[in-house]
């Protein structure tokens, strides 16, 4: 029974470690859905579809968000390597300042003081240009119903205020740095570090739509990279595009499929269903075509143009 109090401590300290690391998780899991989820639903809608039609888990949401978060992602870490140099700088300067502010000589005392003043109101200055950044980007909120046609509005928006937040936060951290005694104001920080957050996680979101739509484009300029399908059905489908060649299959005994098209590209497959678009060059009058996997269809893959290569015996 001595024992007990301390199985049982264990066992919190267990749970508590397992639960500090599967809310992280579970936050940047959640994440990764939705930027996946974002790209994927702007480069689907290039085609006329709605990603929630298709039917995709959440597994492969995950699995597209790393591309659109690339760029990003990458931008903040080469950001975050650049502040954290200047902020190790800075505090070699301070901490010298200081040092040179113990000195017994009048001379490097009064040094000391003049450049820890002059520090303290570039500090002040950043501070105040962070301020104004940041009602830069309320302005901005404020204008939205005017700026609305702006095509760089969802992202001029958010990097405005995030790196007014960032300027503010920053310069009141040299600010406390140069004056210990001085006491920060705590709701102000956490209200500019949501800011930030909320701020970077839009203007990501915003990179994961370009993105998305980006994709669409580039596919649709190289479409023919696709899976090529010729696709037999009972019934005419009347297509509108122009480049996708109708065959009227000759009736044979047994034989259920009446038409043949050709020049069919697999854009992406659902769970029960195809996604097929015209091949060939892009037009606007191309539609995409939803098959289901029935009886009513019947598919085939082509192989690609190019030959296998063939190694000659010795």
């Amino acid at each position: 029974m001595a024992d007990e109090p301390s199985t049982f401590a264990r066992l919190e300290r267990v749970a508590s470690s397992a639960a500090s690391v599967v809310a992280p998780l579970s936050v940047i899991s959640a994440l990764l859905f939705y930027f996946g989820y974002a790209s994927s639903r702007a480069q689907y809608e290039y085609f006329g579809v709605d990603v929630d039609t298709i039917g995709l888990s959440t597994q492969d949401y995950v699995m597209r968000s790393p591309g659109p978060l690339l760029t990003p992602l990458l931008a903040l870490l080469l950001l975050a390597v650049a502040v954290a140099a200047l902020n190790e700088l800075i505090r070699r300067r301070v901490a010298a300042a200081f040092a040179d502010g113990k000195d017994p000589a009048p001379a490097v005392r009064d040094r000391s003081r003049r450049r820890l003043r002059r520090d303290r109101q570039l500090a002040r200055a950043v501070v105040g240009a962070g301020y104004a950044v940041l009602l830069a980007g309320v302005a901005l909120i404020l204008a939205y119903g005017s700026l609305l046609n702006w095509p760089y509005y969802p992202l001029v928006t958010p990097l405005t205020l995030a790196l007014g937040a960032a300027l503010v936060l920053y310069g009141r951290r040299i600010d406390r740095l140069l004056d210990p005694r001085g006491a920060g104001r705590r709701p102000m920080a956490m209200s500019l570090v949501l800011v930030l957050g909320v701020s970077v996680f839009w203007a990501t979101a915003t990179f994961a739509q370009w993105s998305g739509r980006g994709s669409a484009e580039e596919l649709a300029l190289t479409i023919d990279r696709l899976p090529s399908v010729i696709l037999d059905t009972t019934e005419p489908l009347h297509l509108t595009a122009r480049n996708v060649a109708e065959e009227v299959l000759p009736p044979s005994e047994g034989q259920t499929y009446r038409y043949r098209y050709r020049n069919l590209r697999l854009l992406i497959q659902g769970r029960d269903r195809l996604f097929l678009v015209p091949g060939g060059q892009w037009s606007a009058e191309h539609s995409t075509l939803v098959v289901p996997m029935d009886g009513d269809v019947r598919l085939q893959f082509q192989f690609q143009n190019d030959p296998p290569f063939e190694v000659e015996p010795p």
